[in-house]
């Protein structure tokens, strides 16, 4: 009776792992979407280090450099932009965010500050 429910239960455990590796799957190829994107909280991209820079054609901007960071912010905040595909076309920002972020280049994530920001609505 033991050997019996011990193969149940071995059988069952197995399914098991075979089914969340499925589901790990499925949610790593779903699309991301804006909406997605406002549930990130910006803190896990504001809490990198970075250094202000300026162009003529950006203006003012923020460049955080991967060998300046703590890798597991860097990890997480390179990881979301990525994921997300944020380029300086298409930034990645939340509903509620400070600023819009990017990838460029190598060990670089930049951020720049949304205008608006902090003015009365009428």
């Amino acid at each position: 009776m033991d050997e019996k429910l011990r193969n149940e239960l071995t059988e069952l455990a197995q399914i098991l792992d075979a089914a969340s590796t499925k589901i790990w799957q499925t949610i790593q190829n779903l699309p991301s979407t804006s909406n997605s994107q406002s549930t990130i909280n910006e803190l896990n991209l504001s809490a990198l280090k970075y250094k202000p820079q300026q162009s003529a054609q950006l203006g003012d901007y923020e460049i955080a450099h991967k060998q300046s960071n703590l890798e597991d912010k860097w990890r997480t905040a390179f990881t979301i932009l990525r994921n997300s595909n944020a380029t300086i076309k298409d930034r990645y920002q939340g509903q509620d965010y400070l600023h819009s972020y990017w990838l460029y280049g190598e060990d670089k994530i930049y951020r720049q500050k949304l205008p608006n920001i902090g003015k009365i609505k009428p």
